[in-house]
């Protein structure tokens, strides 16, 4: 009989520790990543780089390779993939699972912005300060653009974080900085004391690996915009880590995970 065979989609650090989990249990284990990065960090078990031409792409190759579990572990903002993810194992009658890490939450001393899209985060922000710390990826900064080189944006100054170099259009006014995380309180600190910032803008991915730029903005008194992320597909079944995805999968392979 043939070994259960799950497809990840990854591109996360909890994909890569889901693959690691899933290869001592017998399963074999695909991972797909989008090959938007570079020099991705390889999972163990076989790797897929590329797109799949859709949902209906993602369910060929499903049935094509037998697969027995989708696992989206993609970026929470990844919401076109998860969409696919959700029409391909219905459309298969595949079991998928979504794994979600939770997301960032205020405490005591934070001065949060909640906004739903990257427009909101640019139309708030000349309100909020002049030197922004903008963390929202290499995607999509062209809200951050001022129509006809005009307005509020155009006065602003950006220090773009990625890890990869964005392409055009970026705002008028800024510096790129190419890093990966995790990042340091200490590192956070001194990056923002250094450029002066004076608003912080950050989606809400969730995690540790870039949290600590949130604690040190509230050290630092500074406003910090947060975008919301979306909500999964409706009806897909989440789960909040690799304990959960394993015991959801196999609870036996959930007993000898560490």
């Amino acid at each position: 009989m043939p070994a259960p065979h799950a497809l990840i989609l990854g591109g996360t650090a909890e994909a890569r520790a889901l693959a690691t989990a899933l290869t001592t249990t017998g399963t074999r284990v695909t991972t797909s990543l989008a090959g938007r990065v570079a020099e991705p960090r390889t999972p163990p078990g076989e790797l897929r780089i590329g797109g799949f031409g859709g949902a209906e792409g993602l369910a060929r190759w499903m049935r094509e390779h037998h697969v027995t579990a989708l696992l989206d572990a993609t970026h929470p903002f990844a919401h076109r993939i998860s969409d696919n993810a959700a029409e391909a194992a219905h459309t298969t009658g595949t079991q998928l699972i979504a794994l979600r890490r939770p997301g960032w939450t205020p405490t005591p001393g934070d001065r949060w912005h909640s906004v739903h899209t990257l427009a909101e985060a640019a139309a708030l922000l000349p309100t909020l300060g002049q030197r922004v710390f903008l963390t929202t990826g290499r995607l999509g900064l062209g809200a951050f653009v001022p129509q006809d080189g005009a307005g509020p944006l155009q006065d602003l100054w950006f220090l773009i974080r990625s890890v990869e170099p964005p392409a055009p259009p970026t705002p008028t006014h800024h510096q790129i900085l190419l890093a990966r995380g995790p990042f340091t309180l200490e590192g956070e600190r001194d990056l923002l004391r250094e450029h002066r910032i004076d608003v912080l803008v950050t989606k809400d991915s969730g995690g540790p690996a870039t949290a600590a730029k949130l604690t040190a903005a509230r050290e630092l008194g500074l406003p910090v915009v947060v975008v919301r992320r979306p909500d999964p597909p409706a009806g897909v079944r989440t789960a909040p880590d690799v304990q959960t995805v394993l015991a959801l999968l196999s609870p036996a392979a959930a007993d000898t995970y560490p």
